[in-house]
């Protein structure tokens, strides 16, 4: 049921496939059929899009030429017999063009990722047919040992081994092997051994691309074990990457398996934040424990006590490693159906479905879209700015009984309600696909509250979520600079739309003697009118002062919020939990004792405890006066990115600037390589102190504490200005005393 429903939106030609992999002139297919993994191999001929037919003359390549419909301005598709001649075409376009294929301004287009290029020409979207639980996957984890004197392992550093690799199967069970009873050497054979005889679609792990991986592979390269992890017996491979999530680059090292996918929950950890920002961290056991999948028994070890356990209390850390494991398991269930579901329409492969934005991913559907219909491409619209959406906060404080409500898919509905199209999108394309997928969600939810199984309801909401994800990115696609068919005009026409409707609701609110505390973009917090109590009554009150296809949401209330200021606030739910919202209240470029302070004096703030806010402060000056707690508590941690020697050499031309980091582990004398990370905490009897010039290194604090109290104490009273509007019970003057 669920396959041919979505044939309706996208079709595909072939099901059970779990991996394409391109060849010079033919690909690779490996299928699902039942518990096996058959092997299949197709021609594929290799593409290019032309805006003239006689653009690759004198190319001395064998090509067919294809003209497309529609009059856009890439109307011929050149295919080649292999990827070799297409290579020597881009070559030979470089060359007699002057412009390179990612040129906005190119006589020619290419589709450079070649796994896509044959999903889109055979037709085929990867797990047509399967469900999530017939994928098979394996999760892995390392647990590694360091040289005295250091913070942190390091593979390049031959005493820092892989002494413990735990593994976990779809089908529940778990496997910890160790150096107990084989050497490093051993244990990576193992692992390889091990990927061969499972045969996994996904390998999955946390924090895998920027640890596990490039540690196994920096072992691997000492102790000489190929790492034929793929299928066909094929070699890992690797290049550098990043992608964005929200206003976060991040750089890390991409590896790919030939035959199979790799997943990083760590990166499916950030992806869930941008929605929900609710994660203080996105370490394994933090994520855990947010989700609640860390078992009330697992074994819990420091980083730092690793290397002691392996020597004192084994038994405990293979435990530990074996919960890491599971943990990460649980975590993948959680967060990997809706990416594994839009693979199923999305012409690319799991992982990068997971790492490219949704812009892209829009764009890639919409561009299959058009050359199985045989019809030409426009060129993207040159970027330009226009007026978002409507951002506002009203009311600073704390504020009991609030509720919030939204559009539903506010943009969405607005692109349908309206039939706006893109400018350029002759076939309709656009607004049938968000058409389709909006109504496949609704289905979806409906069948998830009749669904009587919980394996079925589990289905139904990862499909909704996937299909409410997509749905929410296409106005977003509008103003996405290299999107084919984007649509400024479009965007802003939507989104001074949007404004309207939003003004139209708080309007409303307003005169019914409703407090509007904060408007974000689709959704208003507020307090009810004075003797209104019936959700459902007040929902239907607002949904009637707005225009039809436009459905409002009435979808949570909570037992207080405490406004900080635009962006920035805290709810507290009414089973008691606490969740902070904004940079300004959950920086993690604070240190931890302000992370946990802020915490604290919201907490009570929402409690309406505020009178207690001079004993919380109190209690904080003198714990940093008498030197209360660990030193962690005090220390910012920061990975070099570059090594020791081409810190010096930036300073030397003057294009670096000095820093406590560098410095610190200059001066340590070991041999700190990029990529490790460095803990420092500031020295000093001073407020106003040189941060360079006084730290230390939380590994090599002394016996003695020396960190700097007064500056610590002046950094909490600086936090404690910038809530002292809100400690209403503390006269200002007798914040600081």
């Amino acid at each position: 049921m669920q396959s041919l429903e979505l044939d309706k939106i996208i079709g595909s030609a072939r099901s059970g496939v779990v991996a394409v992999e391109p060849g010079t002139n033919n690909a690779v297919l490996f299928i699902a059929d039942g518990d096996r993994r058959t092997r299949e191999e197709i021609p594929f001929h290799p593409f290019l899009l032309l805006t003239d037919n006689a653009l690759l003359n004198g190319a001395g390549v064998d090509y067919e030429l294809e003209a497309l419909s529609g009059g856009a301005v890439f109307r011929y598709r050149a295919n080649f017999a292999s990827a070799d001649a297409l290579d020597t075409a881009v070559k030979f376009l470089k060359d007699t063009t002057g412009r390179n294929p990612s040129s906005p301004t190119a006589d020619y287009r290419v589709v450079s990722d070649m796994y896509q290029q044959v999903l889109i020409s055979e037709k085929i979207r990867l797990f047509r047919g399967m469900d999530f639980s017939s994928l098979r996957r394996l999760q892995f984890d390392i647990e590694t040992v360091v040289e005295p004197g250091f913070e942190f392992s390091n593979p390049e550093r031959e005493g820092d081994q892989i002494i413990i690799m735990s593994f976990a199967f779809s089908n529940g069970e778990t496997k910890v092997l160790s150096q107990e009873n084989m050497s490093e050497k051993e244990l990576l054979e193992a692992f390889v051994e091990l990927v061969r005889e499972y045969d996994p679609d996904v390998l999955e792990g946390h924090n895998i691309f920027r640890f596990d991986l490039p540690f196994i592979e920096t072992r691997a390269k000492r102790h000489k074990v190929a790492l034929k992890l793929g299928r066909d017996n094929k070699l890992i491979s690797k290049r550098n990457s990043r992608f964005s999530a929200a206003e976060r680059t991040v750089n890390y090292t991409r590896y790919d398996l030939y035959g199979r996918h790799i997943v990083d929950t760590f990166h499916l950890t950030l992806f869930y934040d941008v929605t929900h920002r609710n994660l203080d961290n996105y370490g394994l056991k933090y994520v855990a424990r947010h989700f609640g999948v860390a078992a009330p028994e697992r074994t819990y070890i420091e980083g730092r006590d690793i290397c002691r356990y392996w020597t004192e209390n084994r038994k405990a850390l293979l435990d530990y490693a074996a919960d890491d494991v599971i943990e990460t398991r649980s975590l993948a269930n959680i967060l990997m159906p809706s990416y594994f579901y839009q693979t199923q329409l999305i012409p690319m492969k799991l992982q990068d479905c997971v790492v490219r934005g949704n812009a892209t991913t829009i764009d890639s559907m919409l561009l299959a879209e058009y050359l199985n219909q045989k019809c030409s491409l426009p060129r993207s619209e040159m970027s330009r700015a226009f007026e978002g959406g409507l951002t506002r906060s009203f009311e600073g404080g704390v504020f009991k009984n609030v509720w919030h409500c939204d559009v539903r898919s506010l943009y969405p509905s607005i692109i349908l309600a309206e039939k706006w199209v893109p400018a350029r999108d002759i076939l309709g394309a656009y607004p049938r696909l968000l058409g389709e997928l909006r109504k496949f969600r609704l289905e979806a939810k409906d069948a998830e509250r009749k669904a009587e199984i919980q394996a079925d309801r589990d289905r139904l909401n990862a499909l909704q979520t996937t299909f409410k994800i997509l749905i929410n990115s296409f106005y977003g696609y509008l103003g996405f600079s290299m999107g084919t068919f984007n649509d400024y005009a479009m965007a802003e026409n939507v989104t001074a739309r949007g404004r309207e409707i939003l003004t139209t609701m708080m309007n409303f609110l307003q005169k019914s003697g409703a407090i509007v505390i904060e408007m974000d973009t689709d959704g208003i917090y507020f307090q009810p009118p004075p003797g209104v109590e019936n959700t459902a009554d007040f929902q239907q009150a607002i949904q009637n002062v707005l225009p039809e296809g436009i459905e409002v949401e009435l979808d949570a209330t909570y037992r207080a919020m405490f406004g900080y200021k635009s962006k920035n606030y805290a709810l507290l739910t009414h089973r008691g939990e606490v969740t902070l919202v904004g940079a300004a209240l959950k920086s993690r470029g604070l240190e931890p004792f302000q992370r946990d302070f802020i915490h604290e004096l919201v907490s009570l703030l929402l409690h309406g405890r505020g009178n207690l806010a001079g004993e919380l402060i109190e209690r904080y000056r003198k714990a940093i006066e008498n030197r209360e707690w660990p030193l962690e508590k005090f220390a910012k941690s920061e990975t070099l990115g570059d090594s020791l020697d081409v810190y010096k050499r930036k300073l030397g031309s003057g294009s670096g600037r000095r820093s406590a980091a560098y410095e610190l582990a200059i001066a340590s004398g070991r041999d700190y390589q990029a990529g490790d990370q460095v803990s420092f905490y500031i020295t000093g009897d001073r407020k106003k102190v040189s941060v360079v010039d006084n730290s230390c290194l939380l590994a090599d604090a002394p016996p003695e504490r020396d960190e700097n109290v007064v500056y610590y104490q002046d950094k909490l009273d600086e936090l404690v200005k910038k809530f002292s509007a809100f400690i209403e019970t503390i006269p200002p003057d007798d914040l600081f005393a």
